[in-house]
């Protein structure tokens, strides 16, 4: 092969391997100034071969058994693109074991099993680079590893999913329910037939347990990111967080503490004066404290076909680099700590609370009572609107506590849903620092 041209295996060539497939087309001439080096498509692994097909790819180059990739001699770098974990983990491996380096976007490998991808690598002398794999086109693994490498990091918040960011500025902006702007989200291509992944915060809590093991130098799990979706979120909640100053986002959290880190995903009230206040739509973005640096935020498109094939071919051109210098495999596993995860009753946090309560003297008292009890301690209390029923008038109340401890939270909202004056517990959001 000749010594100016790089191989490259391509596995998968859907949405975002037909955006490598194009940027590596379109911009060849600068990547190849840039490199001083071509990068060809040796071998493509697809099993439909109407894909390849309508790219252009040579059918010769494309096959359904991986065996073709990893025997290939000419094919120095291997990019995976297929997604899910089996048989994307094991292909991985195998290539890193046999030294040939790894562009991958998949999240839920490099989440789940990066430790195991990394000691491959090691095993092979190999890179492993999966900048796509967060944020889609925001550098932000590279900034964490390398740009930023000598700050602690003190904590890492982002919005790392577009699909949940839409769906919750639709309802800020237009005022409609969660299952309108879901079906927004579907019918404008943003949110998938099943949303489960996104809706729930799975695809968030995957990419924070990346961020987190990174930025604290310890491993994070996706098991150990605590979850909850954006399904309960209602209009209501969304007015009254305007009116409070705040906006409703779903936050993926990292904080270090001394033996400890916090990882979290969840909707929360924002304070409009945050940086991440101001993202809206599919974007992303990014927020990182460390002690040198101080506070500095990055934003962009977090996934979507080029962006992410832009971080991609970037990773790419980067193995490149380091072939040339000799100085591949020269990122290593990071996480030499071994921090506990802080458990879920030990994290703290303001609460946004609403209630149905019944509208008759001494209620509010009652329920002040048992949270002082459990002590918690109520910032605010603002009774919002009488709700008229043919059995008895209700009132609908919205409390905001003073930071807490989650178990002691919850211990109270155990024994508020059981009182008799108490008609149900709407809804219950975590209230975020400015």
């Amino acid at each position: 092969m000749n010594s100016e041209v790089v191989g490259i295996g391509l596995l998968g060539v859907g949405t975002v391997g037909s955006g490598v497939v194009k940027m590596l087309r379109e911009n060849s001439e600068e990547i190849t100034q840039r490199l001083g080096k071509k990068l060809i498509i040796k071998k493509v692994l697809e099993r439909d071969p109407e894909k390849p097909r309508r790219l252009g790819i040579p059918l010769e180059i494309v096959t359904n058994s991986f065996d073709d990739v990893l025997g290939d001699p000419e094919v120095k770098i291997v990019v995976e693109l297929l997604g899910g974990i089996e048989p994307a983990r094991q292909y991985i491996i195998q290539a890193l074991r046999q030294g040939k380096h790894v562009v991958t976007a998949n999240k839920d490998v490099v989440a789940a099993y990066g430790k195991e991808l990394f000691e491959a690598a090691t095993a092979g002398g190999a890179d492993l680079y999966f900048e796509a794999s967060v944020g889609g086109g925001i550098p932000i693994i590279r900034v964490l590893k390398e740009s930023l490498a000598a700050n602690k990091f003190e904590e890492v918040i982002g919005i790392v999913n577009g699909t949940t960011n839409y769906i919750l500025t639709r309802m800020s902006e237009e005022g409609i329910d969660f299952g309108e702007a879901l079906r927004a989200a579907q019918e404008a291509g943003y949110a998938e037939a099943d949303p489960a992944a996104d809706i729930e915060g799975l695809d968030a809590a995957r990419k924070i347990a990346i961020l987190a093991s990174i930025a604290f130098n310890t491993r994070v799990l996706p098991d150990d990111v605590f979850v909850e979706g954006i399904t309960r979120i209602t209009p209501e909640d969304i007015e009254y967080a305007r009116e409070l100053g705040y906006c409703v986002k779903l936050l993926a959290i990292a904080r270090q503490w001394e033996e400890e880190v916090e990882v979290r995903v969840h909707p929360a009230f924002l304070p409009n004066s945050h940086p991440l206040a101001a993202v809206n739509g599919v974007f992303n973005a990014i927020f990182v404290r460390g002690n040198a640096v101080g506070e500095t935020m990055f934003y962009g498109q977090g996934a979507g076909q080029m962006p992410t094939a832009s971080a991609v071919v970037g990773d790419i051109m980067q193995v490149v680099r380091n072939m040339e210098a000799g100085s591949s495999g020269r990122f290593s596993c990071t996480c030499y700590l071994e921090k506990k995860v802080r458990p879920r009753g030990k994290i703290t946090s303001k609460y946004y609370i609403r209630l149905i309560v019944k509208d008759r003297p001494g209620v509010l008292a009652s329920i002040a009572g048992v949270f002082g009890n459990h002590n918690v301690s109520l910032a605010s209390v603002i009774q919002k609107r009488t709700i008229t029923s043919s059995e008895e008038q209700m009132a609908e109340i919205v409390l905001i506590t003073h930071e807490v401890e989650e178990q002691n939270l919850q211990d109270a909202l155990t024994v508020i849903s059981g009182l008799s004056v108490v008609g149900s517990v709407e809804n219950v959001i975590r209230v975020e620092r400015g």
